[in-house]
């Protein structure tokens, strides 16, 4: 049975050696409170991550769901909920450490025997994902935490069965990620349906229906891992660093497995711009491709990954989008930025997007051969750094809106079971075309 570390001679030690080692890299990366903090917590079996900014409207309930899930689930160990907060004005700190753990005792298990502790740490004066990440990373290295998982401080549907489903996996059975699967509107996630999922599962091989996400968990060594190989100050430390987490994964040979959480829902925000998130997951998995060719690029096929649960459940009600913007947008870019898709794409590929560029809305038809060569060449040119990568990444956003309204138009009226079987056949196409990804990557190099 491991020592318990105790705020004593050891603790002290441990806490001093790793706060040298992160001081020489980065001096204002732990402080010395949030550290003491750490100290008086203790080695813990649990660890729950949260990377907050101004979520005082949710946080309180999300941190009692939190803690009742940890006491039904895992009323014998000692557990921790780290907030790193990245400049909240709303008071979000203080009610994440505020919320009492016996009135959670009473009501969820009165006979656990071990005490939640809540810390908080303020990284930065406003929010990164990457510090968020970093910090929680350390924290779990410092306590050895031996199964931990980030929450997302939004969730609204969050239940507390989620905390087991997404731990029990690494603490009981060994894994090292547990990635979400979820209830979905059928037209929600399309980033993730039409790109993100096939590729990845294309080049590295795993059935990962949610590579990036802002619930996962993870072991103490992977994390531990990613903490000390990661290079968070190569200017590709902060964004994207939740999908650079999974590929890592990948890579590293973890045992990988995902879990169905149930409804997928957050508070009610602004959506997210385009281009910002294509940055965060297309340009994060772009930039792995490099580091990461030698595993890739022998990989033939895919494999299924253990799944606790739904690998997805789709939702067919009514959803408002604007599909004659989606085509107008992607008609006005593929004219205006003629240029920059010449040093892109290839002149074939090129055509074809004129041409379907100036096809009315019944007879426009992006199809799915033709989207993987665009995705696969963006790839390979982005490599090469054939322009700004930047720019390439930015100049993929008015295909992806076409590639959308062609997704939205084929399944307009599909049952769950025919959005799934597109999707399927998306992927395959994706798993077909590879080796075409591999020659451009290899005449580029």
């Amino acid at each position: 049975m491991m020592e318990t570390l105790s705020p004593g001679a050891s603790s002290r030690g441990r806490a001093e050696v790793i706060h040298t080692e992160l001081k020489l890299e980065d001096e204002t990366f732990l402080t010395d409170d949030f550290l003491r903090q750490l100290i008086n917590v203790g080695e813990v079996d649990i660890l729950v991550g949260l990377a907050t900014h101004n979520n005082a409207k949710t946080i309180g309930s999300i941190v009692q769901t939190i803690q009742s899930g940890i006491l039904q689930a895992f009323p014998r160990e000692r557990a921790v909920i780290i907030d790193a907060d990245g400049g909240s004005h709303d008071g979000t700190p203080e009610l994440v450490t505020g919320v009492s753990i016996d009135d959670v005792r009473r009501a969820t298990n009165p006979y656990a025997l071990r005490t939640l502790h809540s810390i908080s740490t303020k990284y930065a004066s406003s929010p990164a994902s990457g510090v968020a990440l970093r910090t929680i990373l350390a924290a779990a290295d410092l306590l050895r935490a031996k199964a931990c998982i980030v929450m997302s401080p939004e969730s609204a549907s969050i239940e507390p069965e989620w905390v087991s489903k997404l731990l029990r996996p690494v603490y009981r059975d060994g894994f090292d990620l547990v990635t979400p699967t979820y209830r979905r509107h059928k037209f929600e996630g399309l980033l993730m349906t039409n790109l993100l999922y096939p590729m990845i599962r294309a080049l590295y091989g795993e059935r990962i229906r949610e590579p990036y996400s802002s619930e996962f968990g993870f072991s103490g060594r992977l994390g531990s891992q990613f903490l000390n190989q990661n290079g968070w100050n190569d200017g590709g430390g902060g964004a994207g660093v939740e999908l650079r987490f999974t590929l890592a994964a990948i890579t590293g040979g973890c045992r990988i497995g995902q879990s169905f959480l149930g409804e997928k829902d957050h508070v009610e925000r602004h959506a997210a711009d385009l281009v910002p998130t294509l940055r965060q997951t297309v340009g994060s998995m772009f930039s792995a491709l490099g580091a990461d060719f030698p595993v890739w690029s022998v990989v033939s096929g895919s494999q299924p990954i253990a799944t606790t649960g739904s690998d997805q459940e789709l939702l067919l009600g009514p959803m408002r989008i604007n599909r004659k913007r989606l085509r107008d947008m992607f008609s006005t870019g593929v004219a205006e930025l003629e240029s920059v898709f010449q040093s892109i794409l290839s002149p074939t590929t090129l055509a074809e997007l004129q041409r379907i560029a100036h096809l009315g809305e019944e007879e426009f038809h992006y199809s799915a051969e033709l989207w993987v060569r665009t995705v696969y060449e963006f790839a390979a040119s982005y490599q090469k750094s054939v322009i700004s990568r930047d720019h390439i990444i930015q100049a993929l956003a008015p295909l992806f809106r076409g590639r959308v309204f062609t997704f939205l138009t084929e399944n307009r009226n599909a049952s769950a079971s025919e959005v799934e079987n597109n999707i399927e056949n998306l992927c395959l196409e994706f798993e077909r075309l590879k080796p075409y990804l591999l020659q451009m990557w290899k005449s580029r190099e």
